[in-house]
């Protein structure tokens, strides 16, 4: 298992292929599988990305009040100087999103790309994701995952997302039925209340070729939050995938065929 130890904290972490680097950061709740499993690098690009704390197999979870985007954002930073890697592309999904959002904007000097896939952040907390998130954390703290499970089932709330956003619906039960659910349950209490940054005019500061991804049907990563990322940052990409909720596999080839032209367009040069 490949590792590297920052802040206390041994951090899991995974990268196949070879070439130009490409930071791929999974979303709330999820490991590096997401990334690796939703995109395969083309030939000339390096892919990368690790579990973020109190995430997948990096152990301890750390204090609860570093649990933020921004630490996250400090923590890929870590890893990037710790393989002395200078520049890459710089991406994730859903939460993955807003801390490759948050380090570009801090880091700019480090970034020569940006991916932004399903979005669930603007310069503001997602009032929906914060409430069944915190309904979720709460649930899980005060019963357990799975009387929690239990009892979150039954909620209208539950009900009613299950009816409109099957796969979202899905997503949450996940957060359940997480092997150390219990121990990560901070990061539904905290992640969904932070920001990538709290002033959308910074955005306009941005000026490495962007790619930005968004769905319909989705309560979580709203489509206009897509849409209005790549509004503001210059010159960016904006691309439609298809919800999950209407066909998973068909979302899959969306990611790889957007993300991979992309790439090749804009790095690569053979498109």
């Amino acid at each position: 298992m490949a590792a590297f130890t920052h802040d206390g904290i041994e951090f899991h972490y995974e990268e196949t292929g070879s070439g130009l680097p490409f930071f791929f950061q999974h979303g709330l709740g999820a490991d590096v599988s997401q990334p690796f499993g939703l995109f395969k690098p083309p030939f000339g690009i390096r892919l990368l990305a690790f579990d973020a704390r109190a995430h997948g197999r990096t152990q301890p979870v750390g204090p609860r009040e570093k649990i933020s985007l921004a630490t996250f954002a400090g923590d890929l930073l870590a890893l990037i100087d710790f393989l002395k890697i200078q520049r890459g592309i710089i991406g994730g999904i859903s939460m993955g999103a807003a801390i490759a959002l948050n380090f570009a904007l801090r880091y700019p000097d480090r970034v020569r790309g940006l991916v932004l896939s399903r979005p669930a952040w603007l310069d503001r907390p997602n009032p929906w994701n914060v409430k069944m998130f915190a309904l979720v954390a709460r649930l899980i703290c005060e019963h357990g995952p799975q009387r929690g499970l239990e009892r979150f089932l039954q909620t209208p709330a539950y009900a009613e997302t299950a009816r409109l956003f099957p796969d979202t619906a899905k997503s949450l039960r996940s957060q359940f039925e997480h092997p150390r659910a219990r121990e990560n349950a901070v990061n539904l209490e905290r992640i969904p209340q932070d920001t990538p940054g709290a002033d959308r005019s910074h955005w306009t500061g941005i000026r490495v070729p962007t790619l930005v991804l968004a769905n319909r049907s989705d309560p979580i990563h709203p489509f206009e939050y897509g849409e209005t990322l790549a509004r503001i940052i210059p010159n960016a990409e904006f691309q439609e995938l298809t919800s999950k909720s209407v066909s998973v596999e068909q979302h899959g080839r969306d990611v790889q065929r957007f993300i991979e032209d992309f790439l090749d367009r804009q790095f690569l040069k053979r498109g």
